[in-house]
């Protein structure tokens, strides 16, 4: 649970670890999500090479104004960096993703990724663009 505009806010999440075994599962989540993050690894270039394909993913199964948010994990761990944040940086403005990179080991960012994805979705609801009579789901 989050607040938002002094509103309680439940987030339903759905971590599916990238694996190519998820991904019909994974299509059924995005029906009726108002918002994903996808995630790579920024120590891993093979997990920044399949954005394209999960992304594809989302916009095919989802609603067209779901929040998407670009998310590089394991800041932390610059020194085995293998994809530079600027390319995340492009690749989120050229596919109008939200992006920012986190460490989940040391939790910078993870709740602020969450928060502004929240967020939003709920400027989105506020605009009538999805319809809460339905279950929103993130």
């Amino acid at each position: 649970m989050i607040t938002i505009d002094g509103k309680q806010i439940k987030l339903q999440i759905w971590d599916t670890a990238g694996q190519e075994a998820f991904r019909s599962i994974t299509r059924s989540y995005y029906r009726g999500a108002a918002g994903a993050l996808l995630v790579y690894d920024i120590t891993r270039r093979e997990t920044f090479n399949h954005l394209t394909t999960w992304l594809e993913d989302a916009r095919q199964h989802s609603n067209s104004n779901m929040v998407i948010m670009l998310i590089g994990n394991k800041s932390d761990l610059d020194a085995r960096r293998e994809v530079k944040k600027e390319e995340g940086e492009v690749f989120a403005r050229e596919h109008g993703l939200v992006f920012m990179e986190t460490s989940a080991k040391l939790a910078t960012n993870v709740e602020e990724a969450f928060i502004d994805t929240a967020k939003e979705i709920y400027e989105k609801i506020q605009e009538g663009v999805f319809d809460i009579t339905n279950e929103v789901r993130f």
